[in-house]
């Protein structure tokens, strides 16, 4: 498949096989990877070498893990993770204050939890995840899942950075051991229109999206302001950028707000969301921009209520303080009492546990 759109979507499709077509076409990708992460943010993402096999063994092994009974999701629930990993509960996660309505695992790297008390504060996001023990597949498959994406988007910086005038090993240079993370997602039906997940930009450099064939429920928005569907196609990643890129391109490349409309009952969608990020310690430079493309670049005026951060660790756990409440009032109340480095980390009024309408 070349570089494309089609009438099914509005977001453009690119090709990344193209990188093994020789020069001519390599370039052809990096031209179009960077007039479209600059113009809209978003694009589907084919030719990756995820095999099929994958997808449908991640589909099978996330149905079979949400079908688990209650008593099996709840032994790995997060209130058992200080490091906020583990199953969450319909309702219990949250974007700007109203609730998301979606169940989720969330996985990162097993690593050793962090036992320096002189540790800054992100690292208590370093830990080891929790498996269920009646589906010992879903370790397997997640750990697979996470190699093939993390190759991906190595290779997509890597593009990246050399049509943005660097090296392409600019970024590998800068971002030290990722600190990735899996979400396995799903979205029941509802009534009526609903809040999936709220509208807001990923905060750090890249998500690789998978989505049952046939799903919908993500929107894009546009410069305009307005809401675009982007559903899932066959065999695709939808791609979008963080805010950690577009701060380091001058707000050249473009993080774009979406959103998740809730399915109507009695369908329900799986999702699986791959963020690529850097390690908690890495602090991305600005890319020197060559002259023609930095004259193009938008630096985006800052929110004073969503405090940014040029440390990639701060703002991973302002996400999920602000994402996860209820884990953080068990775990990390001295945070949400003192704020994090002046960040005013505030958090919204208490919600209802029922899904925001849109």
């Amino acid at each position: 498949m070349t570089i494309a759109s089609t009438p099914a979507t509005t977001l453009p499709i690119l090709d990344l096989s193209l990188l093994d077509q020789g020069e001519a076409a390599a370039q052809r990708f990096r031209d179009e990877l960077t007039r479209v992460t600059h113009e809209i943010g978003f694009f589907y993402l084919t030719g990756t070498g995820v095999s099929a096999e994958l997808e449908d063994r991640m589909l099978r092994v996330s149905r079979a893990f949400f079908a688990l009974s209650e008593e099996h999701k709840l032994a790995i629930r997060n209130h058992k993770s200080p490091q906020f990993r583990g199953y969450t509960q319909l309702g219990g996660e949250q974007t700007y204050g109203k609730v998301d309505w979606r169940e989720q695992i969330d996985i990162c790297r097993d690593q050793d939890v962090v036992t320096d008390p002189n540790a800054p504060a992100y690292k208590r996001l370093v830990g080891p995840n929790l498996w269920p023990e009646a589906l010992p597949e879903l370790r397997e498959t997640a750990e697979e899942w996470q190699a093939a994406l993390g190759a991906v988007a190595r290779k997509l910086l890597r593009n990246w950075a050399v049509a943005l005038g660097a090296g392409p090993d600019y970024f590998d240079d800068h971002f030290g051991d990722p600190f990735t993370l899996l979400k396995i997602v799903r979205y029941p039906g509802t009534e009526r229109r609903s809040q999936g997940v709220g509208a807001h930009n990923d905060a750090g450099v890249l998500t690789l999206l998978w989505v049952e064939p046939g799903a919908g429920g993500l929107q894009v928005q546009t410069l305009a302001g307005e809401w675009i569907d982007a559903p899932a196609l066959p065999h695709s990643f939808i791609v979008n950028i963080g805010e950690l890129l577009e701060l380091c391109t001058q707000g050249y490349l473009r993080a774009t707000p979406h959103r998740v409309i809730s399915p109507l009952a009695p369908a329900d969608r799986i999702s699986v969301p791959f963020f690529y990020n850097p390690s908690l310690d890495a602090q991305f430079p600005v890319i020197d921009l060559p002259p023609e493309l930095k004259a193009k670049a938008r630096p985006r005026p800052r929110d004073p209520k969503n405090p940014f951060f040029e440390l990639y660790g701060w703002n991973a756990l302002k996400g999920r303080l602000r994402a996860h409440r209820d884990v953080a009032a068990i775990y990390h109340q001295d945070l949400l009492d003192q704020g994090i480095a002046a960040a005013n980390l505030r958090m919204a009024p208490d919600q209802t546990s029922q899904p925001a309408e849109i």
